[in-house]
């Protein structure tokens, strides 16, 4: 970029041409949800140019709504089909799908020739830092480092320790060529040792509420989907010793996958099926939060957390595990929320306990907590992304 041009983007409000690299956006997931947010708030608000390119789901309808003004390329990779292979036609699979991204994705931003260009951190951090097409090169990391392509415990063993660490090895390699490396938290950055590039801007709240609990109704909820991260194994130990000394309380999760092994753990404690429900995901996030009076999050990681934002800016109290990284870089204990000793059920059911018997104010809590929610807004993380922009 020539010096003339470097005035004029310090001078004037510069139309940025951008381009994003993730796999799909026909699946109901965070990072969706936050992509789509932030390329149409770009494209609406700020006048960019933004162009989303995929490698999955051609033909799908998009999950979320996206603006007019956001392209879409769909360069129609299909590495989803790897799921059903046997191990070594995966191995092959995957190396010659590889080889066509690099080129199909090359070619394009030749043609494109974007200022920026965003890695969601998927396939293509393996090459994209070395395509020539003069744009700048963010990763955007949206899961904490010690959880990056290890998400279940259960499943660890030696071999796969050993090929974790090769593998964050190479990573960190390709890390180190991208101009900025962009996490959820501080802790996170801090997490990055070998880095000197990383900052920190959290994902912006997804929705402004209309309207906010008035925590008269009896009932705590949970939403996220059933997978062993959410901890809700170690929510129900919990909910059984809280649905004891409150009868009169009940607990409600909402949220995708398969739910069948936690309504067995509910009939071996023996909750009282009337103090609990296992819902699917619900379609009005906001009137559930606004029906409930208090929030409840019992993840054993978070890259940040975003369901207690929205709990939040609803005016719900949090009780959370203070589980790396994101809920102790939101709630801050006694003033917005509670925060457990991590894993800990009866630290968690204690705190749940403590609110709903006002061992402590809740109103208090949830002013402090509608407060704490406008840090996220939008708006605001929106301003974040454009001074990185305008940084590079």
């Amino acid at each position: 970029m020539s010096y003339k041009v470097k005035e004029d983007v310090q001078n004037r409000d510069y139309k940025y041409k951008i381009v994003y690299c993730t796999p799909a956006l026909y699946m109901a997931g965070g990072v969706e949800r936050v992509l789509t947010l932030k390329a149409n708030y770009f494209a609406d608000k700020f006048g960019y140019d933004v162009t989303i390119i995929l490698t999955e789901g051609n033909g799908r309808p998009l999950f979320y709504p996206l603006s007019e003004r956001v392209n879409v390329i769909n360069l129609d990779l299909n590495f989803e089909e790897l799921w059903h292979c046997s191990f070594l036609k995966k191995v092959f699979l995957y190396l010659k799908k590889q080889r066509q991204f690099k080129k199909k994705l090359t070619n394009e931003l030749m043609r494109l020739k974007p200022d920026i260009t965003v890695s969601l951190l998927r396939r293509e951090i393996n090459f994209i830092t070395g395509i020539q097409d003069g744009s700048k090169k963010i990763g955007e990391l949206h899961i904490n480092r010690a959880n990056y392509r290890n998400f279940d415990a259960r499943e660890s063993n030696f071999v796969k320790s050993i090929f974790s660490k090769f593998w964050m090895r190479n990573l960190v390699g390709k890390l180190k060529q991208l101009d900025r490396l962009v996490v959820l938290t501080e802790k996170d950055k801090e997490a990055w040792v070998e880095l000197n590039n990383v900052v920190a801007i959290p994902d912006p709240l997804s929705f402004q509420p209309t309207s906010r609990s008035e925590l008269i109704n009896k009932r705590v909820i949970a939403v996220g989907r059933y997978s062993y991260e959410k901890g809700y194994d170690m929510l129900l130990s919990a909910w059984k010793k809280v649905s004891q000394k409150c009868p009169d309380w009940r607990l409600d999760i909402f949220g995708d996958g398969d739910r069948s092994s936690l309504e067995q753990q509910i009939n071996r404690l023996g909750i009282d099926r009337n103090s609990c429900y296992l819902h699917g995901r619900t379609a009005d996030v906001e009137k559930e939060y606004v029906n409930s009076s208090l929030f409840v999050c019992s993840s054993r990681f978070e890259g940040f957390g975003m369901v207690i934002v929205e709990a939040m800016a609803c005016g719900l109290p949090v009780v959370s595990f203070d589980c790396p990284w994101g809920p102790g870089s939101i709630i801050s204990d006694g003033e917005d929320g509670l925060l457990a000793e991590n894993s800990n059920v009866d630290a968690l059911a204690d705190s749940l306990i403590r609110v709903i018997h006002s061992g402590i104010d809740v109103h208090e809590l949830s002013r402090n907590a509608i407060e704490k929610s406008n840090k996220y807004k939008l708006d605001t993380i929106a301003m974040e992304w454009k001074s990185l922009f305008e940084s590079l």
